[in-house]
């Protein structure tokens, strides 16, 4: 059923990012995919980019689980210490996820997103139950850095490939990831809500 909820909206709505395939894309650096996607909205003019949410999804445990990830298998969720999606929420009032690792379309309603990656915290323990930091793009274009180096073990060797382009980095910050990643609400940068807080204020009024 999602996929047709999708099709049958994408006709008047138009995508602001390349399709999946054409995407700057490196595995495990999803904080740098969605990064890349707010520089071609705002490179590109897509679409206005005070419409284009970072969202970054963890708990104060790090242990977040997201079901119809590629990484999935089977219908098992991927429990990410951390995960990070492309928000858009249109002049109309719709919104849409643009999440790089996921199996569902690209870009998916966020209702059908809602639905299928992020269930429900009800039935999970309370170590699992996502948070979610919503940080407007020109700020997280503005402030974000990251030095990879939480993708490094302790001999200095990558865990994954790093993104062939250079660190992102600001003239304030080399690496502040975890001001992002971090999901105590007086510290960083955007708005922190619970998920049926978060889904409760942006889906389709």
């Amino acid at each position: 059923m999602g996929n047709m909820n999708a099709e049958s909206t994408s006709s008047e709505y138009k995508m602001i990012t390349p399709s999946r395939n054409q995407c700057v894309y490196t595995s495990c650096y999803c904080e740098e995919n969605v990064w890349k996607l707010c520089e071609f909205v705002k490179d590109q003019g897509t679409c206005s980019l005070d419409e284009v949410y970072a969202v970054f999804i963890s708990n104060e445990r790090k242990m977040i689980p997201i079901w119809k990830q590629k990484s999935s298998r089977g219908d098992q969720p991927v429990i990410w210490d951390y995960h990070v999606i492309l928000l858009h929420v249109t002049k109309q009032g719709q919104s849409y996820i643009y999440d790089l690792d996921t199996i569902l379309p690209f870009p998916c309603l966020l209702d059908v997103y809602s639905k299928e990656a992020f269930r429900s915290d009800e039935h999970l323990k309370p170590a699992f139950w996502r948070k979610l930091r919503v940080i407007p793009g020109d700020i997280y274009m503005k402030k974000f850095a990251s030095d990879r180096s939480h993708m490094k073990d302790s001999e200095g060797n990558w865990r994954m490939p790093p993104p062939p382009y250079p660190c992102l980095e600001t003239s304030e910050s080399k690496m502040n990831l975890d001001h992002f990643i971090c999901m105590d609400a007086r510290v960083g940068y955007g708005e922190v809500y619970n998920l049926s807080d978060f889904v409760q204020h942006f889906e389709v009024k």
